[in-house]
């Protein structure tokens, strides 16, 4: 391997630990083709065929309310930002 992939961290020689970077990254970054294949496999295991629709479901359900929770808050945020400008004019 090329010391390009290696950042060391410790002070001296002998402290020195490397965390592995660019393609030898192995726990920071995101899951290959074959991982995403064992985690869908996995999945399919623990829930079932069956289970997974409604799972799904549910997760789908807390994305919307997230992002509905998420736009109220960005709205109050702009109204009472141009309530604040209407009242300093």
């Amino acid at each position: 391997m090329a010391s390009e992939y290696f950042v060391p961290l410790g002070s001296n020689s002998t402290q020195n630990m490397y965390i592995i970077l660019g393609k030898f990254n192995l726990l920071l970054g995101m899951p290959g083709g074959s991982e995403w294949l064992l985690i869908l496999l996995g999945v399919l295991v623990l829930f079932g065929g069956r289970k997974i629709p409604e799972l799904m479901r549910g997760v789908g359900k807390g994305i919307r309310e997230f992002n509905d929770a998420k736009n109220n808050v960005k709205n109050e945020l702009e109204e009472g930002m141009k309530e604040k400008d209407t009242a300093k004019k």
